[in-house]
C-alpha cells in the first residue's frame, strides 16, 4: 500500500492483464457482525482486509468475541447464548459507515453502557433517522455532540415491540440494514415490522442484507420496499463457513479501465454478473457507454469497444458507489453524461457530488451539479490540464481519478493522500500498475550518483519511499551477482563469464529500503562484507556481465517511477532522467561516517586508513576507462558534508517538486 503524501501517476497509454479483487466491504462487515451475533463458530473466507473491516474486528474483540485472523480467513466465536459485557466500552469506528450503523443498532437493542465515536467526518455523517427508529423501539441513545450525528452513548433499552418501527429510507439504506440485522435479537416471541418512510434508496444494498440474513437463518418477509417483517422466534444460526464475494464496487474501476485503455482487455477475477451485490450492474452502464463485457462464474472480461465512449443519462440509485466511476468515464465520452438520483453522495465519506465536480474541473472539464445530480462534459484532446487531485480522505475519489492518467494529452495526474484507498482496497494502485503500461520515457527516473560512502543508498531509498517509487541500488547488483554465482557453484573467472551473465539477466533481486532481497531472502549482510566487495570487483570486469546488468538495471524502470543510485546512473544507464543528483561529501566526512558504521557493527576500524582507502577509490573511479565517476552535465550537485539525511531528502524533494507542475 502506498503511504506517501501524494502519488504521481505518469501518463498511461494502455492496459491488459488479470486483476484479482479483494473481498466486498459491504459483505465483509455484514458477515462479521452476523457471525458475532450467532452462537458457535463461523469461518469467514476471503474477507476484505481494510480499514473498515479492521474497525469492525476491533469492535467485536471489545465485545468479547473470539477473533482469529489468518490472512483473509477469519474465525469468529459468536456471542449468541452468552452474556454480553456489562462494563462500559468505548468503540472507535473510524469513518466506517458499514460498521457504525449496524453496530449502533445491535448494541442499542441488546443494551449496555457503550460509546461510539469516529473520525471528524464520521461526526458529520447523519445517523439521526436510525436513532429515531431505535428510540421508537424503546432503545436508550444520547447524542454526545450535535443532534442527529455521532458520537453516541447507548444505555439499557425498554423495548416496545407492539407497533411497526418507522425508518426513513431516502438518506441512507444503511439505516434499514442496521435495523434488519439488529432486530432478530428482539424477535424471540413476536414478529417485528419495519416500515420505510419515503422512497428507499440503494435497494441493491438491502438485497445484500436480506440475502445474508437468510444465510444466517433469518427469513425476512418483504412487502414491496415499504414493509419488512422479521418473524417471531427468529434466531441467528451460523452457516459454519461462508465465502465473501470480491467487491463489485472495486470492480468498477477495472471495468472502466478496460473500456478506456488500449490493449488486450482486462480480466477481473472474484466477481461475475451473478453477484449478489447491486454494484455489479455497473457493467450494464459501462456497456451502455461502449464497453465490451463478457462474464462467467466469478469473472468478467472487458475490452474497449466504442471510442470515444458514449455520453449517457442514467438514474444511478441502484449503483450509488460505483456510479462515481461513470463520472470519470464521462471525460472520455462523445457528449455530456448526466448521473441522476444520487443524493446519497452528499452524505458519504465526503460530499461526493461536490468532490467529483471540483476535481473534474481541475482537469479542465465543464461540470454542472444539483442537489441529486451531476453533468460532466467530455475533455477532447488538447483540453486536458495537469491536476493534483484532492481526495478528501475518500477512497473512491482516489480510485476514480486514477483513470484520468489515460488522458489523450498524455499528462500526469497527482493523487493526494493515496493511502485513503485502504478503506476498501489497500493494494489498489499496485493492482492498477500490474496491468497498466506506458512507454519508458513516460516513467520518471531520479538518479543519485556519487562516490563511495557519500550516503547515496540512504538518501535514495528514503526519497523512493517518499515518492512511492521503486528503488535500485546499482552498486549492490554486482555484489548480488557474485553472491548468486557462487551459490550456483560458478567461479568468478572469465571461464564462467557467459553463465554468470545469463544468471545476471534474470537475477530475482529487489530492494526494500536499504535491504537487499534475492529470491525474497535477505542477503544484505552477506553481500555488504569486505569479501562481498572483492567478489563484486571480480565480476565487474567481465564485459558480458556488465552488459547483462545494464539490461537488468533498465528493467527496474517500472510504474510509477524509479529512484536509482550508483556511480553512472545519470551518465550511462538513464541519461534522459528528468532529475540527476550528484551527491558528495569530503573524504574526511565520509571516512568518519564509515568508521561509525563499522564500529556499530562490532568491527574494528582505523579512521585514517578508511580515509586513505576512500581517496584511493575516488582516484580509481574517476579515472577508469569504462563509465568513470563524474557528474552528468545536467546533474545538480549536493554536498552533504554538513547536512542531515532529513535535510538532504528535503532538498531532493524540493528539486523534484519544482519539475512537477500541477495546476
Amino acid at each position: 500500500m502506498f503511504s506517501t503524501a501524494f502519488l504521481d501517476l505518469p501518463a498511461l497509454q494502455g492496459a491488459s492483464g488479470t486483476v484479482t479483487l479483494p473481498g466486498s466491504k459491504s459483505i465483509s462487515n455484514r458477515v462479521l457482525l452476523l457471525s458475532a451475533l450467532c452462537q458457535g463458530t463461523t469461518v469467514v473466507h476471503d474477507l476484505l482486509d481494510s480499514d473498515d473491516t479492521q474497525v469492525m474486528l476491533a469492535a467485536l474483540r471489545h465485545l468479547g468475541c473470539g477473533v482469529d485472523v489468518q490472512g483473509t480467513t477469519v474465525t469468529i466465536n459468536g456471542l449468541g447464548g452468552r452474556a454480553w459485557p456489562t462494563e462500559a466500552i468505548e468503540f472507535f469506528m473510524g469513518n466506517a459507515g458499514t460498521a457504525m450503523r449496524p453496530l449502533t443498532a445491535a448494541l442499542a437493542v441488546q443494551g449496555g453502557d457503550f460509546t461510539l465515536k469516529g473520525v471528524p467526518r464520521m461526526h458529520e455523517r447523519p445517523i439521526g433517522d436510525l436513532v429515531d427508529a431505535l428510540r421508537e423501539l424503546g432503545c436508550t441513545i444520547d447524542y454526545l455532540g450535535n443532534t442527529g450525528y455521532p458520537p453516541l452513548r447507548i444505555g439499557q433499552p425498554q423495548l416496545q415491540l407492539d407497533k411497526p418501527i418507522p425508518v426513513r429510507g431516502d438518506v441512507s439504506s444503511q439505516f434499514l440494514t442496521a435495523l434488519l440485522m439488529a432486530l432478530p435479537l428482539a424477535a424471540t416471541d413476536r414478529a417485528i415490522t419495519i416500515e420505510v418512510i419515503g422512497e428507499l434508496i440503494s435497494k441493491p444494498y438491502i438485497e445484500i442484507t436480506l440475502n445474508l440474513l437468510a444465510r444466517y437463518g433469518i427469513q425476512v418477509e418483504r412487502q414491496g420496499w415499504e414493509k419488512f417483517v422479521i418473524p417471531a422466534g427468529s434466531r441467528y444460526q451460523s452457516p459454519g463457513t461462508i465465502h465473501v464475494e470480491a467487491d463489485a464496487s472495486s470492480a468498477s474501476y477495472f471495468i472502466a479501465l478496460g473500456a478506456i485503455a488500449k490493449g488486450d482487455g482486462i480480466r477481473i477475477q472474484g466477481v461475475g454478473a451473478d453477484s449478489i451485490q447491486g454494484d455489479i450492474r455497473f457493467m450494464d452502464a459501462a456497456a451502455q457507454m461502449g464497453a465490451n463485457i463478457i462474464s462467467g462464474p466469478n469473472w468478467l472480461e472487458i475490452q474497449r469497444g466504442a471510442w470515444p465512449l458514449k455520453g449517457i443519462t442514467l438514474d444511478c440509485n441502484h449503483i450509488p458507489d460505483a456510479a462515481m466511476t461513470l463520472a470519470v468515464m464521462a471525460l472520455y465520452a462523445d457528449g455530456p453524461t448526466t448521473l441522476r438520483n444520487i443524493a446519497s453522495w452528499r452524505v458519504k465519506e465526503t460530499d461526493r457530488i461536490a468532490a467529483m465536480a471540483t476535481e473534474s474541473r481541475k482537469l479542465g472539464a465543464t461540470v454542472e451539479e444539483g442537489p441529486d445530480w451531476i453533468t460532466i462534459h467530455p475533455l477532447p484532446q488538447g483540453q486536458w490540464q495537469r491536476a493534483s487531485i484532492h481526495t478528501y480522505d475518500d477512497h473512491r475519489v482516489a480510485m476514480c481519478f486514477s483513470l484520468a492518467a489515460f488522458n489523450a494529452d498524455q499528462l500526469p495526474v497527482r493523487i493526494e493522500d493515496p493511502k485513503c484507498v485502504a478503506k476498501t482496497f489497500p493494494d489498489y494502485f499496485e493492482a492498477l500498475f500490474s496491468v497498466a503500461h506506458t512507454s519508458a520515457h513516460n516513467i520518471p527516473v531520479i538518479c543519485i550518483d556519487g562516490p563511495t560512502a557519500s550516503g547515496k543508498g540512504t538518501l535514495a531509498s528514503r526519497v523512493a519511499a517518499a515518492l512511492g517509487y521503486h528503488y535500485l541500488d546499482s552498486g549492490a547488483l554486482y555484489r548480488v551477482t557474485a553472491y548468486a554465482a557462487l551459490q550456483a557453484g560458478l567461479t568468478l573467472e572469465a571461464a564462467d563469464e557467459a553463465k554468470i551473465a545469463e544468471l545476471a539477466r534474470r537475477l530475482p533481486v529487489r530492494f526494500e529500503g536499504e535491504q537487499v532481497l534475492l529470491s525474497n531472502v535477505d542477503v544484505t549482510d552477506a553481500i555488504r562484507c569486505e569479501q562481498g566487495g572483492m567478489n563484486a570487483s571480480k565480476v565487474s570486469v567481465l564485459p558480458a556481465v556488465r552488459e547483462a546488468l545494464v539490461d537488468l538495471q533498465h528493467s527496474f524502470q517500472r510504474l510509477p517511477g524509479l529512484l536509482a543510485d550508483g556511480r553512472d546512473m545519470g551518465t550511462v544507464i538513464f541519461p534522459n532522467a528528468p532529475l540527476k543528483v550528484f551527491l558528495t561529501a569530503s573524504a574526511a566526512q565520509r571516512a568518519e561516517r564509515r568508521h561509525k558504521q563499522l564500529i556499530s557493527k562490532g568491527f574494528s576500524a582505523n579512521i585514517d586508513a578508511l580515509r586513505a582507502d576512500l581517496e584511493a577509490r575516488d582516484a580509481r573511479d574517476t579515472s577508469r576507462s569504462v563509465a568513470p565517476l563524474k557528474p552528468a552535465q545536467d546533474a545538480l550537485q549536493l554536498d552533504n558534508s554538513s547536512l542531515t539525511i532529513e535535510a538532504s531528502v528535503e532538498q531532493v524533494m524540493v528539486w523534484w517538486q519544482s519539475r512537477q507542475v500541477f495546476g
